[in-house]
This record gives structure tokens, sequence and C-alpha cells, in this order.
């Protein structure tokens, strides 16, 4: 490891998630696609700019993690502790529907601390860089999707040690002219090497409090990872990580050092991962990962989740991925009409869903599956029919548990662009992003479509499901795992009540 430099230590860096206090409940806004404010209590561990907080510690600088949203601090409680910190510069990822809320912490940053800097990150400000500028304060926005790579490139840069990588904007300020906005160009990815991040440094980053209050975990302590970025297929026009993770950029991190992170989380004491790359990588990949996972001994020692996308693999695979310690297996359905699925360039076929549960099934896998309503092409028939082919799913014991949203077209995405130029857009007030309302033209009524999603929720609560449920349980965490689950399923219909 390279000499700790005088300058480092005296540099001092803030990863922070402020909080945000709304009667929506907690927003979900770390590690994830799609922004909710849930009632439900999950927190998830923001795995990428962890990495870049690993990195900067490693580099000997002082480094704060901040989450004041796992932790449930008061706002005042948190500006109050940023203050005494004083740092020299605070990284903030943000999402669209709470950037106008990041805009005026950041406004109130400046005027307590004007020295520090503040950079803003995330799929929203990739879309819409210069608007951040008009809106806030902020010196620095960071554009791309390897917030970890970037956020080491700018304190080195700023320190005087390296020039700043493509992807950056930030305020140029000039004694014989007003400030303008510099871009050092459009963000590249694919040079960034995975494997040169050392894995995240859990106790840094506060893993405890990310270890308990989630429901893709069975067993407890849990931790996420993120072993691809993000996804290989990387096209559903619905999708923000698009934005920040194009396709045609996904990468991997090593078998190697993936099974050293897993192999570090145990020795925590971590019961359950979940990786949450986009989709999982698979073909020799994923084969390689199975056999270590089984050759070290790490399938008897931890349980693992994943993303996957229907038809990736055969049923050979899923039964290799079920020796190797897999359990919780999420899909995105989105839609049972095929119309849909081409629209949203899914790639895959609505058929191809019931036959990949049935293998998943068939392995001992548990899947879980992810619905959107709300599409301006759908009619309330076609709604129906989705909803139906899920209560089926349900009732023919293929599907564990599911997750159902209003779909949302976020800034830079496909959809947002198409909806902008078919003029299909009801609001372009960002607050508005947040699933609670629809946001493009449909046949369907806000009051309709959130109905439709309570009464999904309702409907897979048959006696038949529930009996399959009880009669599942073999030891005391299945027990847990189900009380929780129920209490945390009832939750989330609070966050599709009308007005």
């Amino acid at each position: 490891m390279k000499k700790v430099t005088s300058a480092a230590k005296n540099f001092s860096i803030s990863v922070s998630y402020p909080p945000l206090e709304s009667k929506k409940g907690i927003p979900f806004l770390a590690q994830n696609r799609q922004f909710q404010w849930t009632n439900t209590g999950n927190v998830i561990l923001p795995v990428i700019p962890a990495y870049g907080a690993t990195a900067l510690k490693k580099k000997g600088y002082k480094v704060y993690w901040d989450d004041a949203i796992a932790e449930k601090i008061s706002y005042q409680h948190w500006l109050k502790r940023l203050i005494k910190r004083h740092p020299n510069i605070v990284f903030i990822e943000s999402k669209t529907p709470v950037i106008k809320k990041h805009w005026q912490i950041i406004n109130q940053i400046k005027k307590e601390l004007p020295k520090t800097l503040v950079v803003l990150m995330g799929d929203h400000v990739t879309a819409l860089p210069l608007e951040s500028f008009e809106k806030s304060k902020v010196d620095y926005i960071i554009t791309g999707g390897d917030y970890d790579f970037m956020m080491l490139n700018l304190v080195e840069h700023l320190l005087g040690k390296t020039k700043l990588e493509p992807g950056f904007y930030y305020r140029h300020k000039s004694p014989k002219s007003n400030p303008k906005i510099i871009s050092t160009g459009k963000f590249a990815l694919k040079h960034h090497n995975l494997d040169t991040m050392p894995i995240i440094d859990r106790k840094l980053t506060n893993w405890k409090l990310y270890g308990q209050n989630n429901t893709n975990f069975k067993y407890k302590p849990g931790a996420y990872i993120m072993s691809g970025r993000d996804c290989w297929w990387g096209k559903c026009t619905f999708c923000s990580w698009t934005t920040t993770h194009p396709a045609g950029t996904f990468r991997t991190f090593s078998v190697a050092h993936t099974i050293k992170e897993i192999e570090y989380l145990v020795s925590l004491g971590i019961k359950e991962i979940f990786d949450d790359s986009g989709t999982l990588p698979v073909g020799p990949w994923l084969n390689d990962l199975c056999h270590q996972l089984i050759k070290t001994g790490l399938n008897k020692k931890v349980i693992i989740g994943c993303n996957m996308r229907f038809a990736a693999l055969n049923q050979a695979q899923y039964n290799l991925m079920a020796k190797a310690g897999f359990r919780f297996v999420l899909y995105g359905l989105e839609s049972s009409n095929q119309k849909t699925l081409d629209r949203l360039d899914k790639n895959t076929k609505t058929k191809d869903a019931k036959d990949t549960l049935i293998m998943a099934k068939k392995a001992g896998l548990e899947p879980h599956i992810t619905i959107m309503i709300g599409y301006p092409w759908e009619s309330y028939v076609d709604t129906q029919n989705t909803l139906r082919e899920a209560r089926q799913l349900f009732k023919d014991s293929l599907v564990d548990s599911m997750q159902a949203t209003i779909v949302i077209p976020y800034p830079g995405t496909p959809l947002f662009a198409e909806c902008n130029r078919k003029n299909l857009l009801l609001s372009k007030n960002w607050d508005d992003y947040d699933m609670r309302q629809p946001i493009m033209k449909s046949p369907l009524s806000s009051e309709t479509q959130k109905r439709l999603v309570r009464e999904l929720f309702y409907g897979i609560l048959t006696p038949k499901f529930i009996w399959r449920k009880l009669i599942s349980i073999r030891k005391p965490a299945d027990i847990k795992f189900l009380a929780t689950y129920a209490i945390k399923y009832l939750q989330k219909l609070k966050d599709f009540q009308n007005n």
C-alpha cells in the first residue's frame, strides 16, 4: 500500500444520504433502479458508493459513511453532525422524485459550509446534468454509474494528483467572467476494471444498519453485493439504470474477487447475500462461481439471492445454482402482454415466464416476480390479463413472493423520451415521479391503477397460498421470516392508498 500523505490525512470526505422527511414514508433511494417512498422500513446498502468510500479510505483519506436514512436520525441532527465534521467534500446520490429536496439541502450545506464542495451523482443528474446547477449551488455533477471510480478520481484531482476523466460537470470560476459550467465529456465505463476496487469495508459502511430490515433476506443478518454492472441485457426502456449503465457497458468482477467478498461477509456472520447486479452474470462466469461456492464450502455457510431474466438459464444451471446455495431469485415479469414486452424491449416472450419458473421451482429455488401497471398502450383488459396470469402463477405454486408498482418513465430512459415526444406525460414536477400516482396518460384512472395494485396484493392471499407457506416451515428462522414478511406485506399496501 502506498504511503499515506499528509494531504490525504487532512482531506475529509462525507458520503451522505441526508434524511428526507415525508408523510409518505421512508425514501427507498439507494441501490434502487426505481424510487419509492415506502412504509415497510426496508433499507439497502448503496453498494457502488460503498466501494467508493472504501477505496478512498484505503488511500488514506478521512471518510465518513453518512447514511442518515438508514440510521433513522432527524434532519437537524444530521445537519449539526455534518457541520461539526466540516468535510472538504460531500457526495450525495439522488433520484428524480427527491432531486428537489436535495437542491434545498445542498443550498443549506453551502450556506453553513461555504468552502465544502458538494457533488451530486445518480441517474437523474446523468440525464439532466445542467438542471441542478440552475436549481442549486452544487459544485460538481458525476454522470454515469461508476460513482466509486469517479469519486476517487475527483478527490485525487482536487489534490493535484490526476486530471478529471470524462463524465464530470463543474462550475468554472474566473475573475474575468461569470461562472460557467464545464463538461469533461461523455462518461465512459468500460475502462474501469472492477477488480481494481477493494472489497467493501463493511465496518466503515456500518453493515449492521442494513442486515435486518429487508424482505429479500430470509436468514439474517443479510448483505448486498454487486458482482456485475449492471445488466448484461441493459435495454429495458423503463429502467433508470440504463441511463447510468447503458447497453454494451456490462462488466463483472472476477469470480475470485466475488468469492473473496463472500468469504469476508461470512466472517462477519452474514447468513444471506443478495447479489443486486441488474442481472446476475451467466455463462462460464456463473458456472465457475457455483463450483467455487461448492468447492470452498461457502454453499453450506451462506444463502444467496440474485436478479435473473426469464429464458436465461436451463434446468441444469438452476440445479447447480441451488446446489451452490442460491435460494431467492427475482424476475421482472412486468407484463403478461407480448406487445408490452416488445415495446419495453424486454427480449422475452410471455411463455418464458412460466417455463422459467417451473425450472426454478423444480430446482428448489424461491422465485419472486415484479409487475408494473399503467402503460399508456394497455387497456383495462390488458392489465387484467397480467393480474390474472400473476394470480395463476401463485395458484400453481410457481411463485413465492411479488412486488407490484405503477410504471414510471424516468428522465434519461427511452420510455421518458417516447412519452415526452408523444405528449403522454401528465407531469414534469419531479416530486410526482414516486410510484404513488401515474405519470403517463393511460386508459386507466389513477384511482383504478392503485386499486388494481391493492387487489393484486390481496388476491394472492388465498387459503391455498397461506397453507403452503405454513407447511414450508422447517426451522424457527422460517417462522420469523413469514411473520416479518406478512407485516411488511400489509405495510406495503399503504403505498397505494388513494389520497
